[in-house]
């Protein structure tokens, strides 16, 4: 089609030309967010992961038990809360989160993210079939998604075919909290894994291990973003070609790294920064 006509203008003719004009920009270049998954900031209280949070410019939070819990007090959470939103602070997320088989008990958790305004909620229950009809029906009544967080290749949902066992006939606002690191770990590709799971990853933690040999056995050490096995190039190939909306959370299961979480941290950051 001709986006530019030697006739007078007409009505049609304007709208055909911008929209030949539109077609013509550039798609906006895809930014991924990145957040913190205060389990980095394990050894700081509450006031102090906040003050880190700002520091560097990490707007979107995903809190552990140890900062934000959902048995405290109503007026505790508000206070917190209140902390947040006067630094700009989203808690977008929370987990994480330890469920009960009692659905009643369960739903405490729910009514907590309601109160923090929490739209996503991370767990890693068994895989018990009456615990999950609990969780599915509270996800349908508060409108609160659910991601499946994975640990190591033994754990509960440490493959993908494990993680697929829950979700197969599940309601889609059940989904995925993928640990790269984890993954990595137990030998599969990131990028192949957030594929497999048809847009059913709802959070990232964003993490990377290495398995190196010490005296002779192999060891799977936790390493800064972007050093160890995980295939970031083609995870973020597959984020920019999905659209992901979601948050990377940087998190690191290290020890030391936690004792000053700074470096890891500032590292990552500027990691995700040359994926763009």
């Amino acid at each position: 089609m001709q986006c530019l006509r030697s006739r007078p203008w007409s009505r049609l003719s304007i709208l055909l030309g911008a929209l030949c004009f539109a077609v013509a920009l550039p798609a906006a270049d895809y930014a991924p967010t990145v957040g913190l998954q205060t389990w980095t900031c394990r050894n700081m209280s509450f006031d102090q992961a906040v003050a880190f949070a700002v520091k560097h410019g990490l707007k979107q939070i995903q809190m552990m038990g140890g900062h934000m819990d959902p048995n405290a007090p109503r007026e505790e959470t508000l206070r917190k809360k209140a902390i947040l939103d006067q630094h700009g602070l989203t808690v977008y997320t929370f987990g994480v989160a330890g469920t009960s088989p009692d659905k009643e008990k369960n739903r405490k958790l729910f009514e907590f993210a309601k109160l923090v305004g929490i739209k996503l909620i991370v767990v890693e229950p068994t895989n018990d079939k009456a615990l999950w009809d609990g969780l599915e029906a509270l996800v349908k009544e508060y409108d609160i998604k659910l991601a499946i967080h994975n640990h190591g290749k033994e754990s509960v949902y440490g493959t993908p075919e494990k993680v697929w066992s829950v979700l197969k006939g599940r309601d889609r606002r059940i989904g995925v909290c993928m640990d790269v690191g984890h993954l990595v770990g137990a030998g599969f590709d990131a990028a192949q894994a957030f594929r497999g799971y048809e847009g059913r990853v709802y959070d990232i933690h964003l993490k990377d291990k290495k398995t190196e040999k010490v005296d002779g056995k192999s060891v799977l050490l936790d390493v800064k973003v972007g050093t160890g096995d995980a295939d970031y190039k083609g995870l973020f190939a597959e984020l920019k070609k999905a659209r992901w909306g979601g948050v990377l959370a940087i998190e690191t299961d290290n020890g030391t790294f936690a004792k000053d979480p700074t470096e890891f941290v500032t590292a990552a950051i500027a990691f995700v920064k040359q994926q763009r």
